[in-house]
């Protein structure tokens, strides 16, 4: 586990020595090393990859570029020492990339009407093959074999909604076929102990109520048609999250804490969504904006379903999702604070000031009274956690804060 600690301090105060302090340091020297070179490999390999096979386009070309590039990276991985492990790693990726990417495209060019059962198929047999290799494969090979793993999975997500969507799949299957894409990327998170995976999970999760974005020129866009539903469905994966951080493993421990900061993002932009509009819970899943098409263009009666449907179902104003949100963000600052949940408080931080800034310019900008009473709301609220502090864990002195 992760903790934030001032050596310097800790080394004045006589609990760890100048040496141990010039240790940590190095540690955390080489982690963040050894992120920017992983960063800096994959981008490359991925970037390569694509760029040969739009550049050879034929698949000939391809197969016969992405072959010499495979062998090479498994001779080198093979009979080289580990100096050379990351060329021969970077060789092999690149020729099993081009091979797996250059048969999806020519599937998808050439079978436009079945490619998505196609690639779901071949994906799954690729997955399949690798898992058993990363499983029982040589050490110096592991890598190369989880990150074609990765990419048979890709491939079969890839085939999986493309499939959807050429068999127009609408309504309930919808979002399983999310779960489905969920539980492979959670689970292909904790096989390869990618962070990265787990936490891209999020996007089909919040999809299954339709939670997504969605881009134009010089604007991205964040929708929430239910911000409801989906805070409440972001904070049982939370809850679920926290769940398995207690006496886990390390690598669960890992996978569910970015898991549920993830999740944590999403609800807090559902909230945002819910304290400008507000919410008639349900009308986009049960209601008549369900299915406009059911109207005909009949936008009289689709206007009066829309209204007999508000009055009898749950609407929560705008108003009092910024209450709420603002109550929910206080005590989950507190609670990441002194459970030492750092992601999660810097997110609640954050996402504080946001809901601050939106709600000053859009609902108190003229009523100077609501400033004064959230400002002396807050001085008490940070007497009384630091007394609480003091009472439960080790005491902190007011200059400290």
């Amino acid at each position: 586990m992760y903790y934030v600690a001032d050596t310097q301090r800790l080394t004045a105060d006589g609990i760890i020595t100048e040496s141990q302090a010039a240790e940590i340091k190095a540690r955390a020297r080489s982690a963040m090393i050894a992120l920017c070179v992983n960063v800096l490999l994959i981008g490359g390999i991925i970037a390569a990859t694509l760029g040969l096979v739009l550049f050879l386009r034929t698949p000939m070309a391809v197969a016969l570029c992405g072959g010499l590039f495979l062998v090479s990276g498994l001779t080198i991985l093979s009979f080289t020492d580990s100096v050379y492990r990351m060329l021969g790693n970077a060789s092999a990726l690149i020729g099993a990339g081009m091979l797996i990417a250059g048969s999806g495209f020519e599937i998808a060019n050439q079978m436009r009407e079945t490619s998505g059962p196609w690639l779901l198929l071949l994906g799954a047999g690729i997955s399949a093959i690798f898992f058993w290799h990363f499983v029982a494969g040589h050490a110096q090979l592991r890598f190369a074999y989880g990150a074609a793993l990765l990419m048979g999975m890709v491939m079969h997500i890839v085939g999986l909604y493309l499939a959807a969507d050429q068999f127009e799949l609408s309504g309930w299957p919808m979002p399983i076929v999310n779960l489905y894409a969920t539980l492979l990327l959670i689970g292909l998170g904790l096989l390869l102990d990618q962070r990265f995976l787990t936490a891209l999970s999020i996007v089909p999760f919040a999809q299954m109520l339709d939670t997504g974005t969605y881009y134009f020129h010089a604007a991205y866009v964040f929708y929430s048609p239910e911000p409801t539903l989906s805070i409440l469905q972001m904070a049982v994966l939370i809850v679920l999250c926290l769940w398995w951080m207690n006496g886990s493993a390390a690598l669960v421990r890992r996978q569910a804490g970015v898991l549920m900061v993830m999740a944590f993002l999403v609800a807090n932009l559902c909230a945002l969504v819910g304290s400008l509009w507000g919410d008639v819970v349900g009308s986009h899943i049960w209601g008549p904006r369900a299915d406009r098409s059911a109207f005909e263009g009949d936008w009289a009666a689709y206007r009066q379903a829309v209204e007999a449907f508000e009055a009898r179902a749950l609407v929560i104003g705008e108003g009092a999702f910024a209450i709420g949100w603002a109550l929910a963000l206080g005590a989950i600052i507190a609670f990441a604070a002194f459970k030492n949940q750092r992601g999660l408080f810097n997110a609640a931080m954050t996402f504080a000031g946001i809901h601050a800034y939106t709600q000053m310019f859009e609902s108190f900008y003229d009523q100077p009274l609501a400033y004064v009473v959230g400002g002396l709301a807050a001085i008490p609220l940070a007497f009384g956690l630091w007394r609480l502090n003091n009472a439960w864990f080790s005491p902190i002195e007011p200059g400290g804060t």
